[in-house]
Formats: structure tokens, C-alpha cells, sequence
């Protein structure tokens, strides 16, 4: 396992989704997004002997800080397969759910996972779980120039994605992706001047999206969450790019994806949650000082 000096994740607007979760000292929560688990010592920190805690994390160096607590349970996978899991464990009803997306700062961090551009002879894999079959590498040498073009364009929103799709294509003809540097070399033409940094990490953003396939995981987490959720249970969601902050807002507001609340017959709306409030927290001046990392941070909170 990769080992590193820094911290391993920052808990990200901490107070805000401990607040948002109103937890009960003997109430069933789950940390989908465990990570370095400071968001789950803070739950444990507000249950008493009779509270659970069940997190998820498919990256195995996660697993090496879970908690030694009666109370919690790490659960080794992926949270799209949340309900399968807490059946599992006997969990059929939770009071609250906590989901911190994106990647953790030790991911950044650790230049033999490949999520970063700025690491030159990273290998491109950017996969959250190593035991993945599919890298960014392996994407990048094998779709076809349209598939690459959406992709670009829908998760990078570049408005360049032809070019840079076809840059890539004529490159792995001379020679296959293998490491970043690869990448960031064949697209510098690509790269405007004045925002090189933001361009080359919404390409390596887009790649590491469809690698680990975010999207269509998150959907399939918000669609069971609301299975699980007791009465009055909440569902605190922090989303870091506009694509996952859309579907969670929609969510929220009509219990689908497009963001149309469908009617009963009797003219009522027909919405498994109620959001709190009415725009994202964000995190305060104060927190983006201590953790610059946290800049595109948004809060959602939702009832059932």
C-alpha cells in the first residue's frame, strides 16, 4: 500500500454536514465516502453505546485507517451497492447518510494512482478501486474519436473537444498513453495560455469521471438512499463538480434526475425528500484558507 506524510483527507464543511445530519445518540448513519474518516469520527463522536456507523470505501489504502470502535463497520466496496450491504449487516432502515464525492487528498497526493497532471511519469490509471479492470490509459488508447469528443466536451465541458479528442487519437497512433506526461504533451496545443492548469485538470477530471464511472454511481446511491432512509432521516451530499451538484439538486427537489416534481391526482406533489435550504452551503472563507482543496465544495441537505 502507498504511504504518505500527509494528512490523508481534510474533512471538508466538517460542522456543516454534522449539523445537517441532526444525529441521534442512538441512530444508524452511514459514511459512504470514508476516505481518511474524519467526517466519521465526528458522527461516532455524537452516538452513544447503542449508535452504528456503517462506511464505505472501495480503495483499499482507506482501509488501513478504519476505526477500532465497536460502533462502526467499514464495508469494503462500492456505495452503489449500498442497499445490498446494510441488508447484509442487518441495516434495513438508517436515519442518515453522509457522502463526501470526488477524490480524497491522499489520492491527489500519491502520484502512483495517476490523478493528477502534474506528476509527469505517473502511470494514467485514476482508478478509486485498483482492483478495477479498466485505467484512464486503457480509455484513452481505445475510444473512438466521438465517444472522446462527448466525453470532453459533457464532463470537461471543453469547447475545444473535437481538437483535443483528435489530438489524442493521432498521438496513440505513434505511441500509446502510458503516463501523464504523455498526455499533457500531446494536448499542450490545446491548452490556452492563460488557463493551462484549469484545462489540463478538467481533462484529467473527465478521464477519471468515466473511469470510475461517478455519475451513474452517484444516481444509483441518491435512487437507494431514499429506500433506507427512516422517516425523517437526512441526506447530506457534498458534490465538487456542476454535473454531480445538478443531479443531487434535482434529486432533492423532485426525486429524479431532471428536476420535474411529478403530481398526484389530487394535485399534490409526489417527492421523496424536502430539501433544507434553498441554494448550497459553501464553505467559508476560514475553511478555504485552511484547505484550498475545498474551493468547489457544495452542500446539499435534504429530508425524508
Amino acid at each position: 500500500m502507498a504511504t504518505f506524510d500527509l494528512p490523508y483527507h481534510i474533512p471538508v464543511l466538517a460542522q456543516a454536514c454534522i449539523e445537517g445530519l441532526n444525529i441521534r445518540p442512538n441512530g444508524t448513519y452511514v459514511d459512504v465516502t470514508f476516505g481518511g474518516g474524519g467526517h466519521s469520527r465526528l458522527i461516532l463522536d455524537q452516538l452513544d453505546e447503542n449508535g452504528r456507523l456503517f462506511a464505505f470505501d472501495q480503495d483499499p489504502d482507506a482501509h488501513e485507517n478504519a476505526l477500532n470502535d465497536p460502533r462502526f463497520t467499514l464495508i469494503p466496496a462500492n456505495f452503489a451497492h449500498l442497499k445490498r450491504f446494510l441488508k447484509l449487516y442487518g441495516a434495513t432502515e438508517i436515519d442518515g447518510l453522509l457522502g463526501d464525492l470526488g477524490v480524497s487528498s491522499h489520492q491527489f497526493d500519491v502520484p502512483e494512482r495517476g490523478f493528477t497532471f502534474r506528476a509527469a511519469q505517473s502511470p494514467l490509471d485514476m482508478r478509486m478501486n485498483p482492483a478495477d479492470d479498466r485505467t484512464a490509459a486503457d480509455l484513452l488508447n481505445s475510444y473512438e474519436l466521438r465517444a472522446l469528443t462527448t466525453l470532453f466536451r459533457e464532463f470537461a465541458e471543453l469547447s475545444n473537444a473535437f481538437q483535443v479528442a483528435n489530438s489524442i487519437v493521432y498521438q496513440r497512433e505513434i505511441k500509446p498513453f502510458e503516463t501523464a506526461g504523455d498526455l499533457v504533451n500531446a494536448l499542450e496545443k490545446q491548452a490556452p495560455r492563460d488557463k493551462h492548469n484549469q484545462f489540463f485538470a478538467r481533462v484529467f477530471q473527465a478521464l477519471r469521471m468515466e473511469v470510475n464511472q461517478e455519475l451513474e454511481v452517484l444516481k444509483n446511491l441518491l435512487l437507494q438512499s431514499t429506500d433506507v432512509l427512516a422517516k425523517n432521516g437526512r441526506l447530506v451530499i457534498i458534490s465538487y463538480h456542476s454535473l454531480e451538484d445538478r443531479l443531487v439538486k434535482n434529486f432533492f427537489r423532485a426525486g429524479n434526475f431532471e428536476g420535474k416534481v411529478e403530481k398526484d391526482f389530487f394535485g399534490n406533489d409526489l417527492r421523496p425528500l424536502r430539501p433544507l435550504h434553498a441554494k448550497a452551503l459553501v464553505p467559508s472563507d476560514e475553511e478555504l484558507i485552511q484547505n484550498p482543496r475545498s474551493r468547489s465544495a457544495k452542500l446539499r441537505i435534504a429530508e425524508k
